[in-house]
């Protein structure tokens, strides 16, 4: 009889493994933990196909771990898709703006058919959302810097990584 082969979880691959090879590697949790919490945060902003090359330009700038940085920027896209047109809903009451008619399958139907007038439509409503974000962002950058942290120094400690933060 053989034995069942058991299957890897995608949590494991995904996420537990890359930060598990970079505490390997001597990044300290503390770093790691940046990079998730700026994962996240720029995997939110709110505006469609600009996390990759955002989260890049903040991975370099402030010398984060980009594989993990992208790993969990990726992993809130979902959120992102589900925040989107909170973030510009916000925008239009702290401007005092008029509703605008907004579903993400209509926004995309229009740049794809005439990016510039789409810009000319929709272009300040992003802005909105945009300055919404850059709003909320230091708190969520807070919050998941310091609900990761404890996390990843247990995931070093399981797997003796011990490391002093610098």
């Amino acid at each position: 009889m053989t034995e069942p082969v058991q299957r890897e979880s995608l949590w494991r691959r995904w996420v537990v493994k890359p930060v598990v090879a970079q505490l390997a590697q001597g990044t300290t949790p503390a770093k790691i933990a940046q990079a998730i919490a700026f994962g996240v945060t720029t995997g939110v902003f709110p505006l469609l196909g600009t996390t990759t090359v955002l989260g890049l330009g903040v991975g370099i700038v402030l010398k984060l771990n980009q594989p993990v940085l992208q790993v969990f920027r990726e992993l809130v896209y979902p959120i992102q898709l589900a925040t989107i047109l909170l973030f510009m809903r916000a925008g239009e009451s702290l401007f005092g703006a008029e509703h605008v008619p907004l579903s993400i399958p209509m926004m995309m139907q229009r740049f794809f058919a005439a990016p510039g007038q789409f810009m000319k439509d929709f272009g300040m409503i992003g802005l909105y959302g945009v300055v919404v974000w850059l709003l909320l962002a230091p708190v969520l950058l807070g919050v998941v810097y310091f609900i990761s942290k404890p996390l990843v120094e247990r995931l070093a400690k399981r797997f003796h990584f011990a490391r002093h933060d610098a």
